[in-house]
C-alpha cells in the first residue's frame, strides 16, 4: 500500500483482487494493472473525477510511485 498527503486528503493506492487501486475517502477512482500506472495517471489527473471536482494533475502528486510513502496512512 501506497500513499500521498495533499491538500485535499490522502491518496492511497492499494492492491485488491489483484488489481491497483487509487482510492481516495474510500472511494475508488481507477484500477490498474500495477502501482506505477496508478501513480502516473493520478499525477497526470487521468482517473475518474474526483467527488469534489479537484483536477488531481494540480495537486502536486508525484508520478513516481518511489515519491509515495508506503504502509498504512
Amino acid at each position: 500500500m501506497y500513499y500521498y498527503k495533499t491538500a485535499v486528503g490522502t491518496f492511497v493506492i492499494a492492491e485488491r483482487l489483484a488489481r491497483w487501486h487509487v482510492i481516495l475517502n474510500g472511494e475508488s477512482l481507477g484500477s490498474y494493472a500495477n502501482s506505477r500506472q496508478a501513480a502516473d495517471d493520478l499525477a497526470g489527473g487521468h482517473t475518474f473525477s474526483v467527488e469534489s471536482g479537484i483536477d488531481t494533475s494540480q495537486l502536486g502528486i508525484p508520478g513516481d510511485i518511489g515519491e509515495w510513502k508506503t504502509g498504512i496512512p
